[in-house]
This record gives structure tokens, sequence and C-alpha cells, in this order.
């Protein structure tokens, strides 16, 4: 497979210098080009003809929305990464910058003066986050043809609902106890859709992982809680899991849930990354399906990687379902997708139709 090229927009010389040098240092990506600032970016982009950009949102002259505001309205097929600082005022303006399209956010070192450290974290984070998104797009579309081959999809309807058997569920129909949701890139605005369309009442507790550093998932769960009719809090360990709110993990903790006593109490730690990720989906998943068993609904939304699959497989070993969302509505396909390919989805269903199909299964079960 040919390199991925590169493009790195930033005003620092510093940090464009210690990008190229780490992104160039591994044989699968090619830096083409690197920009100071938005409008030197948008020139470069025609020359150099990147696959990805890699963009910080402080810039001089032409900022950072502002300039992904361009690029997608003249070159909307190049994905995006936006790395950037961890402050609560570049929190708040990222997320409402996610509806301009950016593929994935990344934050910056905190310690740029410790070379080797931020050397370290950018090898860590960001390159997986590169080659996931691309080589997971260009995959993903090979696989669907070979699933169909194999009978595990039926044809592709954009915006329709369609049914896949489970390879592993078990047949049995019991009461969903709560519901539990996996989301990566594009996930914040395919949560807030989701969410959106729940009742106040909601009759069962909603765990999230969505991928995102810290002060971020903060930032999300207030907008969230803002914007739906459900309440929607950052996940605080020891917290009793209730009817009607909405939990989202913090950025690089995990969240698992523990049964004590009479209730259902959430724990966050930092143990290890999985899937190259902390929050991760599959931490969340597999200790939700030994809780709740055949009382699990879990949800993969639109995401790159396939973070979430093995806990896919956990749930529907433990008798639960898996619905997720479909390829026509996702910004990635590459975390639902995996789940499909593997045939552990019971239904593909659209953004758009999503909350009416979690409501049916949660009340009609």
């Amino acid at each position: 497979m040919s390199q991925i090229k590169v493009l790195i927009v930033d005003a620092s010389v510093v940090l464009r210098r210690l990008l190229t040098n780490v992104l160039d240092g591994d044989a699968a990506l090619e830096v083409v080009g690197t920009a100071p600032n938005g409008k030197i970016a948008l020139a470069k982009i025609s020359q150099v003809k990147p696959d990805l950009i890699v963009l910080d949102v402080e810039m001089p002259e032409m900022e950072g929305w502002e300039t992904l505001a361009a690029i997608q309205k003249q070159h909307n097929h190049i994905p995006i990464i936006i790395f950037t600082a961890l402050t609560e005022l570049v929190a708040v303006t990222t997320l409402n910058g996610m509806g301009l399209g950016a593929a994935h956010y990344v934050a910056k070192p905190q310690n740029m003066k410790a070379n080797e450290e931020a050397l370290e974290y950018i090898h860590n984070l960001l390159i997986p986050k590169i080659k996931a998104f691309l080589n997971g797009n260009r995959s993903l579309k090979l696989d669907i043809k070979s699933s169909e081959n194999n009978n595990i999809l039926t044809a592709q309807l954009p915006n329709k609902s369609h049914f896949i058997a489970s390879n592993l569920a078990v047949n049995i129909r019991s009461q969903v106890e709560i519901v539990v949701i996996g989301a990566s890139t594009g996930g914040p605005n395919a949560l807030e859709t989701v969410l959106h369309g729940l009742p106040a009442n909601f009759p069962v507790p909603i765990v999230i992982v969505q991928h995102m550093p810290p002060v971020f998932t903060k930032r999300l769960a207030d907008r969230l809680t803002q914007k739906c009719k459900i309440r929607v809090e950052e996940a605080v360990t020891g917290v009793i899991v209730e009817p009607g709110v909405a939990w989202i993990a913090p950025g690089d903790y995990h969240i698992v849930l523990e049964k004590q006593g009479f209730g259902v109490r959430i724990r966050t730690h930092q143990e290890a990354r999985e899937n190259s990720c902390r929050p991760a989906v599959d931490v969340l998943f597999r200790s939700t399906a030994k809780i709740y068993g055949a009382g699990v609904l879990g949800v993969v939304l639109t995401g790159m990687g396939q973070d979430g699959l093995l806990g896919c497989q956990n749930i529907g070993e433990a008798g639960g379902k898996i619905i997720v969302q479909d390829e026509a509505s996702s910004v990635v396909w590459g975390m639902p997708g995996s789940v499909v390919n593997s045939g552990f989805a019971d239904r593909v269903v659209s953004l758009q139709d999503m909350a009416r199909e979690i409501i049916d299964r949660v009340i009609s079960h």
C-alpha cells in the first residue's frame, strides 16, 4: 500500500519539525508539506495533494476553525485531525467545530519541553489515529464485499434499517436493563442526535464511551445536557447508575460497572490502554455484560478502528443485543463496520432512526 501523505498545519516551527520527524520516521507515512497558518495551508493543498491534514486550531492570520471550514468547502474529501493544546476554551471551540467536519482530535503533549516524552506521545497516539482512519476506511470497503459473498450482509440500503443475524446471540428475550454506547470519530454529533431523541423519563441507565481527551468529555456532557431531555454527566467513581441519566467516561479513564449491594456503581481507572484507547469501549462493554447479561443493549456509533468489537462479542455471548450505525450516516464506518463484518450485530440502523430503535427495544421487551 502506498504511503499516507500528510500535511501539517501549525504555527509553531518547533512542533512542525517535531511532527515531521516522527511521522516521516514511520514507513507508512510521508509528510508532504507543512504550513504555519491557514492561508498557506490552503495554497499548499493543491500542490502537495495530501491524504490527511493535521491541523492546530490556534493560529495567527487565519485561525483553525476558519481554515477547517475553508478546507471542507474546497477539499471536502480530505480528512482532518485536530491536533491542539488541551484547554477549557479549546475544548468548547473544538466541540463546536466538530460539525464543520473535523475527522478526529488529539490533544498536544502537555510537556513539549520534555522531548522524549513528546516524541513517544506523538508516536503512540497520533500515528495510530492517522493509520486507523485512512487504512481502516480502505480495508472496510474490501471487507464489505467479501462479507456479502458470505451472506453476512444483505444489500446496503442507505438510511434504512436491516436485520443481521448474530452468530453468538442467545435467543433470550429479556428486559433491557441498561444501554451502553461506544463512539469515536463523528461521535459528538451522533450522540447529540441519539440522546436528543430519548425522553426525559427514559426507563434505564445509559453509559457512554466517547474517545476524547480530558476536559473535552466534561464539556461534551454539559453540551448534551443543554440540548437533550435526559441528563448527561461525566462519570465519577462511586456513583450509582439510575434510569434517565447518561454517564460519559472521562477522558483518559476507562469506565467499568460493578455490582455493590442492591445497586450498580461506576468505577473509573487508568489501567493499560486497549485498542490504543483510554477510555476504551471494550472495557465498558465487557464489564456490563458480566453484570447485566442478556439485559444489555449495546450501541456502536461512528468511529475509526475496531474498539468495541470484542466487547460486542462479550455482550452477544451473554445474550444481550447489539445495534450499530449504518455506513451511509457514519463519518467513519470503522467501529460499526467491524462489528457488522464479524457477525455480532443484530441490526444496522441509520443515525436518524437510532433513538427510535433504542426506545422500541427498551420498551417492547
